[in-house]
């Protein structure tokens, strides 16, 4: 049988096997701080051991964390139409959008970035003068409402709380525009447009009927995913997050990738949400490595490094995708503040049995204990661990995990086909057309 080796490290790497080039390296020098006790014979085990320590001191159970000083101006003026004189690193992203990561359907309209506009009048016939029966979800920004456009397309539709209209508000207003204005994937919501009218400031995106992911962890809609589903959505996150990356104009980095930003169709296919942190990643072609910015984002998803230095980068993303991917094995939140103290980061929690060679006790009770799922877990688990690592240079890209996240699915099946062929009864590939 064909080894996996090529896309992503074995298990067996803990006997002492070295790692390929493609793997992530899991070296006892300076990029982990407890390097003294990782054992020859199992750095995997090390390299967890290290991430474990990074959590002691990096997250506190809050939620939301905002700047009290945005101080980003210049990235959240106005929409406007993307400025064709860049170089050859712009050119090339916008012909390689139109590939595997560009969306192969027309916009519902036809527009350049941040032109289209609503008017109240068409605001309040789709939402029935804000109905509190159209509610359908409420946050920091304000709240959501489920409405029906003129053509019979339904929408949420966002509008901010106008009695805390402050200059935050308002830039996570224009960054979430601006960022949807120039962005269409499969698995990122639609954007239909937005109205700026005095005090009234509204987002309207397509509406997502299934909720979010978090919803389906906690069992809202009463239905358990099974573990192979669970994959299928993580490598839709992949894919979305690395299209920010990778395939757009100009990098974008999310800065708030979470279970409760992924929204779920009927068909469970995932879709990136909520770009009110959105950021636009450094320059390359000049020379940069990073943005310079006051820490957005949520407790438990946090950058450990982009707390410390206040250096952004896609790699950020990276890092709160390894939570999610805890989150999705273990059914957790990333802070379970009611649990015993060694169990409230999940993450740490997780990564400490990973190292302990228990992961099976950390694998989400209502999945089954099967050979297929403690396969899955495992190298699910490992990639986890890549992009948990203290630092950002250590983490793969978001392509590469994607890859890797491939790799398992398709080596998983070959390598258990009858365990994983029902497992995966319910679930779906990822080339199923759009519903």
């Amino acid at each position: 049988m064909k080894s996996p080796q090529p896309c992503y490290g074995q298990r067996n790497a803990r006997l002492g096997t070295r790692s390929t080039p493609e793997r992530f390296h899991y070296s006892p020098g300076p990029p982990y701080s407890d390097a003294s006790t990782v054992r020859k014979r199992n750095p995997v085990a090390g390299a967890a051991k290290s991430v474990v320590g990074l959590f002691m001191t990096c997250f506190n159970p809050t939620e939301t964390i905002n700047s009290t000083n945005f101080g980003e101006s210049e990235e959240f003026k106005p929409p406007s139409v993307a400025s064709d004189a860049t170089g050859s690193n712009r050119d090339r992203r916008r012909s390689s959008g139109r590939g595997v990561y560009g969306s192969p359907q027309n916009s519902t309209h036809e527009r350049e970035p941040g032109s289209v506009k609503f008017t109240m009048e068409e605001i309040y016939k789709a939402t029935r003068n804000f109905s509190p029966s159209l509610k359908i979800g409420q946050g920091g920004f304000g709240t959501v409402y489920k409405g029906r456009l003129e053509n019979g397309t339904l929408v949420a539709i966002k509008r901010a709380k106008k009695s805390l209209y402050d200059k935050h508000l308002g830039a996570e207003f224009q960054s979430e525009v601006r960022t949807l204005a120039q962005v269409e994937h499969l698995s990122l919501v639609k954007f239909y447009g937005f109205l700026q009218q005095d005090e009234e400031r509204i987002i309207v995106v397509e509406y997502v009927r299934n909720g979010t992911l978090r919803e389906h962890l906690d069992c809202v809609h009463g239905k358990v995913l099974d573990l192979a589903l669970r994959l299928d959505i993580a490598i839709d996150v992949a894919h979305a997050v690395t299209y920010l990356h990778t395939y757009t104009d100009h990098p974008i980095i999310h800065r708030d990738i979470k279970s409760s930003n992924i929204l779920l169709t009927e068909n469970f296919r995932a879709k990136v949400a909520d770009f009110g942190f959105a950021r636009m990643g450094a320059d390359s072609d000049s020379g940069a490595t990073h943005v310079s910015t006051q820490v957005k984002g949520t407790a438990g998803y946090l950058d450990p490094e982009y707390l410390k230095t206040y250096q952004l980068t896609e790699k950020s993303d990276v890092f709160s995708f390894g939570v999610l991917l805890v989150e999705l094995v273990t059914g957790r939140r990333p802070i379970e503040p009611k649990r015993e103290l060694k169990e409230r980061i999940t993450a740490r929690w997780a990564m400490k049995k990973f190292a302990e060679d228990d992961s099976i006790s950390i694998l989400d009770p209502r999945l089954e204990r099967t050979a297929a799922n403690n396969l899955l877990l495992e190298k699910i688990l490992e990639l986890a661990l890549q992009c948990l690592a203290p630092h950002r240079q250590s983490r793969p890209g978001m392509k590469k995990c994607a890859e890797i996240l491939w790799c398992i699915r398709k080596d998983c099946k070959e390598l258990s086909d009858s365990d994983f062929h029902s497992l995966s009864s319910n679930s779906r590939s990822y080339s199923v057309s759009e519903e």
